[in-house]
């Protein structure tokens, strides 16, 4: 690899906004905010949502009406298509 050309790779924390988890792992993204943890300071990022709070993952997804949307659908163009 050259030398000089690569952003540096460091020991960064996401902070998850709405379940205020942490994730400790390495990347090149920087960040002027410092959190100490396990008694380090490392640059912290703010995340609105990750794993942690994702509802996917969380298991507290919406389900959606489809079945209403399709009725909807086919009350706006019933008579679409058909000869007058």
């Amino acid at each position: 690899m050259k030398t000089d050309i690569h952003p540096e790779y460091q020991p960064i924390v996401f902070r998850d906004l709405a379940s205020g988890a942490t994730f400790l792992t390495r990347s090149t993204a920087t960040s002027d905010k410092t959190i100490e943890l396990d008694g380090e300071t490392y640059p912290v990022i703010d995340v609105e949502i990750s794993s942690e709070s994702h509802p996917f993952y969380t298991g507290k997804q919406r389900i959606l009406d489809s079945a209403g949307r399709v009725e909807k659908f086919n009350q706006r163009f019933k008579g679409f298509g058909s000869s007058k």
